[in-house]
C-alpha cells in the first residue's frame, strides 16, 4: 500500500517490484538546521499480485531511482538526483549518484555530476554508509518504516489492528544533502520516479513509476488509468482532477464542487518541504512516524472513517541511514 503495488489490481509497475516506490520521505537533519534527509523506499519485500516474495538482491541495474526537485513552484524539476545500480563481485550491487541543475533536470537520462561512485549497497543488517562533500549515502534493505491496516481497508473499513507491514522489507534510499544544494528559496516541491532502459524508445528511458503524496495512485485512480498516472508528469496532474474527484464522490458521498476541491488539494503530485521548518505532512515534507494513512482514509471517506487503528514502528534509528535494520527473513 501507500504507493507500495501502484500498478493495476495492486501489481507492481511492470511487473517488478524492483521497480515499485513505496514511500518519500523529507525531513531537516537532527540537529543541523543546515542539511536534509530524502528517503525513496522502492523494491519492497513482499508481492499482493501476485502474491508471494521478491527478489533479494536489490533494486535493479536497468533502472534508475530518482529524487525530483522544483524550486520555483512551476511543477517542473531544477534539480535532480539520479541514482544507479551496478552488480558487483559476489552477487552484490553498487551505487552511482548524479546531481543534474538547471533545464537537464526535467529531462530524462542517466547523466550528471558524480556525487557518489562504486557507494557500497547494504545487501544485510549492515547499514554501509558512504560521504562525501557535505553529502551521506545509504542504499540498501531496511525494515519498512510503512504502517497499514490494509487487510481491514480491503474489506470495507472493517479493521483488524494488524499492520500488514510490520514484518517487512524494503529497499531504502537515504540521502543526506546539504540545504546550499537545494536553492536559494528553502521552500521546494519534490517527487521520485523510476525510469527502466528501453533502447527502443527516445533518449533510451521510459518512466515507469512517480510519486510524493502517499496513496494517491492506490486510493484514487481508477485501475485503468494508473499506467498512464504513473507515466506521467506533475506538471500536467491538472488533467487528473476529475478522474480522482469522480472517485471523491463515490468513496466520500462529496458534492461535485467539494470533491473538485479536495482533488485539487491533492494534484500535482508533489511534496512540499521547507528546510527550514520542522516536517508536518501534508504541509511540509514527511516524517518517518507520521500517520499519512489516517490523513487520507479522512480524505477519502469525507470524515467517516478517522482512521486504521495502527501506529508506527519502534525500530527506526535517530541517526543516519534512520531506517531500522531489515527483519529476518525466514
Amino acid at each position: 500500500m501507500s504507493h507500495h503495488f501502484s500498478g493495476p489490481d495492486f501489481s507492481c509497475p511492470h511487473g517488478d517490484p524492483r521497480l515499485d516506490l513505496c514511500d518519500l520521505y523529507a525531513f531537516p537533519k537532527p540537529g543541523d538546521a543546515g542539511k536534509s534527509i530524502f528517503i525513496m523506499d522502492a523494491h519492497p519485500s513482499f508481492s499482493m499480485n501476485p502474491p508471494g516474495p521478491t527478489p533479494s538482491v536489490p533494486f535493479a541495474t536497468e533502472a534508475i531511482y530518482e529524487l525530483k526537485i522544483d524550486t520555483n513552484g512551476d511543477c517542473v524539476a531544477d534539480i535532480a538526483y539520479r541514482v544507479r545500480f551496478f552488480a558487483a563481485a559476489g552477487g552484490g550491487r553498487t551505487a552511482t549518484v548524479r546531481r543534474v541543475a538547471g533545464a537537464d533536470a526535467a529531462g530524462i537520462g542517466d547523466d550528471g555530476e558524480i556525487v557518489f561512485k562504486d557507494a557500497p549497497v547494504s545487501m544485510g543488517p549492515e547499514a554501509k554508509v558512504s560521504e562525501a562533500g557535505g553529502y551521506r549515502f545509504f542504499a540498501g534493505w531496511r525494515s519498512d518504516p510503512f504502517f497499514i491496516d490494509a487487510e481491514g481497508i480491503l474489506d470495507n473499513f472493517q479493521f483488524t489492528g494488524k499492520d500488514l507491514i510490520a514484518d517487512k522489507n524494503v529497499c531504502g534510499i537515504v540521502l543526506e544533502v546539504p540545504n546550499q544544494a537545494l536553492g536559494p528559496a528553502g521552500r521546494i516541491g519534490i517527487w521520485m520516479r523510476t525510469l527502466l532502459q528501453d533502447h527502443s524508445k527516445a533518449g533510451g528511458w521510459i518512466q515507469v513509476d512517480r510519486g510524493a503524496r502517499p496513496e494517491l495512485s492506490n486510493f484514487l485512480c481508477p485501475n485503468e488509468e494508473k499506467t498512464n498516472f504513473l507515466a506521467g508528469e506533475p506538471v500536467n496532474d491538472a488533467r487528473w482532477v476529475d478522474t480522482f474527484a469522480h472517485t471523491l464522490e463515490h468513496s466520500g458521498g462529496y458534492a461535485p464542487e467539494e470533491a473538485r476541491r479536495v482533488a485539487k488539494s491533492l494534484l500535482p503530485d508533489i511534496m512540499p518541504y521547507d528546510t527550514r521548518r520542522p516536517a508536518a505532512y501534508p504541509a511540509n515534507g514527511r516524517g518517518l512516524t507520521e500517520d499519512v494513512v489516517d490523513h487520507l482514509l479522512s480524505l477519502f471517506t469525507n470524515g467517516k472513517v478517522k482512521g486504521d487503528g495502527v501506529g508506527p514502528h519502534t525500530d527506526m534509528l535517530t541517526e543516519f541511514p534512520y531506517l531500522g535494520p531489515p527483519h529476518r527473513v525466514s
